[in-house]
Formats: structure tokens, C-alpha cells, sequence
């Protein structure tokens, strides 16, 4: 089947199911919190004069065994269209096993599909193993600042959640700051922020301290 949010597509291996297990609930703790404090400051949500009144941004976290190979490093995330709510449960989130770039498909286990951007969190995983949790958010102040911060900035002609804006994310890690600073602006993605890190409290001290200097 072809997942569709916006303009974004790929094909999606996904079987409903709950997810249960020692690993998947000790992410779902480790995200929950931190998705809460990004929802009630407008980071994550939805409203219906932006984005053609879809949901926005996502976050996740990697799964053990460390030692997965690129394209197969378990991550769980928030399911596509669920920046509007409140309050989310594990019924809410998707277990990736494997994002395939080239074929541009995403191997998904939950209650929910995984969000749209489950491509670009792939990449990000792949860059190195010490990211083990990335936020995708949406912050105009932050976005329109990024290049007097000089904060990466990907192709404005590339989409969100397309196997090239992971191609991106990788160009971007290889030749600019981004291994050392840890956010990334997307050019094609109207306010679309993404920060990582070793932990979730990082990848949120990351957001809030270039939020901070966006607003100087």
C-alpha cells in the first residue's frame, strides 16, 4: 500500500498490531514527556490555517539492538496525523523495522502508521550511532532565521518525507555543521526544524537553545 500525507508519498509494508515489549515502552516513556512539552508550546499540533489544516511534526526514538544495519535501525515514532492531539498513547506510535531509500518504502508495525517523515528519521539514525532520538518539529521563527544563524538548510526544491530529502540529510552531515550542532532547517518544508541527539533531553536542549538565538 502507498502512504499519502500532503504531498508525500511511500510505499508502506505496515501490519496493525499493538506493540508490546520491554524496549518499545521504555521509548514510549522516553518520548512522551518531551512530545508533551513540544505540543503545548505549538512545536507539534495542528491547526486548520496552517498546512492545509494537517497535523505537524513527529518525533522518535531508536530501539535496541544498537547494532542494526542501515536501513533496518528499529526506531519507534508518532503515527502520521497526530500532532493534533493532546495527549498520546503507545496506540498512537509505530515500530519501523527498516526504511528502504532507494525503493523508497518503510517497513511498519502499530496500531497507527507511522508518520510521513519516517523516511527522513531513518536517515538521520543512519548518520551515526550515537543519535538515538530524533524531533521533527515546525517553528516559523526559527525557520525563517536559519540562514542568518547558519543553521544547514536543505533544497528548497526538495520535498518532506521523499527518499531525496534523506539524501539530503546525509549530504548535509558529510560537508556542513550539522554533526557538531545537531539541527537542521528544511528549505522545503515550511517551518520544518529537525534536531537529534544521544538522548531526548538533548535533541529538545538542541531546539530550545537555537529557538532562543532565533529570537535575539
Amino acid at each position: 500500500m502507498q502512504q499519502t500525507d500532503g504531498v508525500t508519498r511511500f510505499r508502506a509494508q505496515h501490519v496493525g498490531a499493538r506493540l508490546t515489549g520491554g524496549a518499545t515502552a521504555a521509548a514510549y516513556d522516553v518520548l512522551t514527556g518531551w512530545r508533551q512539552v513540544l505540543f503545548f508550546q505549538g512545536l507539534i499540533g495542528q491547526d486548520q490555517h496552517r498546512y492545509g489544516g494537517a497535523g505537524y511534526g513527529n518525533i522518535s526514538a531508536r530501539l535496541p539492538p544498537w547494532t542494526g544495519r542501515a536501513g533496518a535501525r528499529q526506531f519507534l515514532i508518532t503515527g502520521t496525523q497526530t500532532g493534533g492531539l493532546g495527549k498520546l498513547d503507545l496506540r498512537h506510535f509505530a515500530r519501523v523495522n527498516a526504511y528502504l531509500i532507494a525503493e523508497n518504502t518503510v517497513d511498519s508495525v502499530g496500531e497507527t502508521w507511522p508518520s510521513s517523515e519516517s523516511m527522513t528519521h531513518g536517515a538521520c539514525y543512519d548518520l551515526s550511532p550515537a543519535i538515538k532520538v530524533v524531533f521533527h518539529v515546525h517553528s516559523p521563527v526559527l525557520w525563517r532565521a536559519a540562514r542568518r544563524l547558519k543553521i544547514p538548510v536543505t533544497d528548497a526544491k526538495v520535498e518532506y518525507g521523499t527518499p531525496e530529502m534523506a539524501l539530503e540529510v546525509r549530504q548535509a552531515y558529510r560537508t556542513t555543521s550539522l554533526p557538531e550542532n545537531k539541527i537542521l532547517s528544511m528549505g522545503g518544508h515550511e517551518d520544518g526544524i529537525i534536531t537529534f541527539g544521544a538522548s531526548a533531553d538533548e535533541a529538545g536542549l538542541v531546539l530550545f537553545d537555537w529557538l532562543a538565538r532565533a529570537y535575539r
